[in-house]
């Protein structure tokens, strides 16, 4: 909740009161029982976040924005070109771990 200043103008009498946003300003000054309350400009609007929810890297710089989003094109660039791993689809490599076709066992088999 903001802190409000008001000033009363019969009395000069100055106090702060904390108030919600949407609460009506006051209008009759506590010392001398006036209605010549006003609430002072300028005051009130500072907000100050307690806690461990707000950090200075929430409000990130132009320069750090700007180099996220080169990190982010350059990504998705490599992203979108096809990957090769120097295998081929054929099994012509001879690297390929599936059994050799034509029914012949291995002579691990034991038969």
């Amino acid at each position: 909740m903001p802190t409000y200043e008001y000033e009363c103008d019969a009395c000069s009498h100055r106090f702060e009161e904390l108030q919600t946003m949407t609460e009506e300003p006051l209008k009759k000054c506590p010392k001398c029982k006036k209605a010549k309350l006003r609430r002072l400009f300028g005051t009130g609007a500072g907000v100050i976040f307690k806690g461990s929810g707000f950090y200075q890297t929430d409000y990130r710089s132009e320069s750090y924005k700007s180099a996220a989003q080169a990190d982010q094109q350059g990504a998705k660039a490599a992203s979108e070109k096809p990957a090769t791993t120097g295998t081929s689809d054929t099994g012509s490599s001879g690297t390929s771990s599936a059994p050799a076709q034509g029914g012949a066992k291995s002579p691990k088999s034991g038969s």
